[in-house]
């Protein structure tokens, strides 16, 4: 079977959905933020699943970026490197929650609680060092990503412009709710629909029809919803 880079750069779009499926997974599932919690085989496995969320979060991107490059022109390209940053500062932080925090549990309990707290956004009063510019930056890398990159595919009109809208907003919109709702992790599901759909915008292109397939793939395509 032959392998086409426009087929390649489609099959992304399935990675994108698992990512989204996982992310939202992610905080279903997710443990208490307790150092007791650190311990157990339930953060293991959480924390195992968020690092290959994080790491299926950047193919799928890069193949919604590759597919669309030339129409997002320098506001694109500018959302996906903030947005590349902000995950793989994220992917930093997971690795300490996956195999820093479970090995420090007994004998740094301070420093797993403080972390915790980092990431839960609540009060903590010891020193983590360069730990939370680092988790900062991510954040706002990755809040800021996601909506440059957001607009500039609406803009585009290349994939549909619905999943393009809540990717960009999702958050945007979705953090502050969280936060008076009282469990930021709610934030996660906006922006993880936002990115399923885009993954089965780009994806469903290759079910259209021979006449539509010959196009150049570069070439925008009407958006079903909108049009609607």
């Amino acid at each position: 079977m032959k392998v086409t880079t426009s087929g390649l750069i489609r099959s992304t779009g399935l990675v994108a959905i698992l990512a989204a499926a996982l992310f939202i997974l992610v905080q279903i599932i997710h443990p208490p933020e307790t150092v007791e919690a650190v311990a157990s085989d339930g953060w293991a496995i959480v924390h195992y699943i968020t690092f290959a969320m994080l790491a299926l979060f950047v193919v799928g991107v890069v193949g919604i970026y590759a597919r669309q490059a030339e129409q997002v022109g320098w506001l694109g390209l500018a959302g996906f490197v903030v947005l590349m940053l902000g995950l793989l500062l994220n992917i930093a932080g997971a690795a300490i929650e996956t195999w820093v925090e479970p090995l420090l549990a007994t004998s740094l309990p301070s420093f797993v609680g403080a972390f915790n707290a980092m990431v839960m956004g609540t009060p903590y009063d010891t020193d983590l060092g360069a730990i939370p510019m680092m988790w900062q930056v991510g954040s706002l890398a990755f809040m800021a990503g996601t909506l440059l990159f957001g607009v500039a595919s609406l803009r585009a009109n290349v994939l549909s412009r619905w999943a393009s809208g809540v990717f960009a907003f999702g958050l945007v919109v979705g953090l502050p709710v969280a936060s008076v709702i009282g469990n930021v992790r709610l934030a996660a599901i906006p922006i993880s629909i936002g990115l399923a759909w885009l993954g089965y915008s780009l994806w469903s292109e290759g079910r259209m029809p021979a006449t539509d397939a010959t196009l150049d793939p570069a070439t925008p395509r009407p958006d079903p919803v909108a049009a609607g």
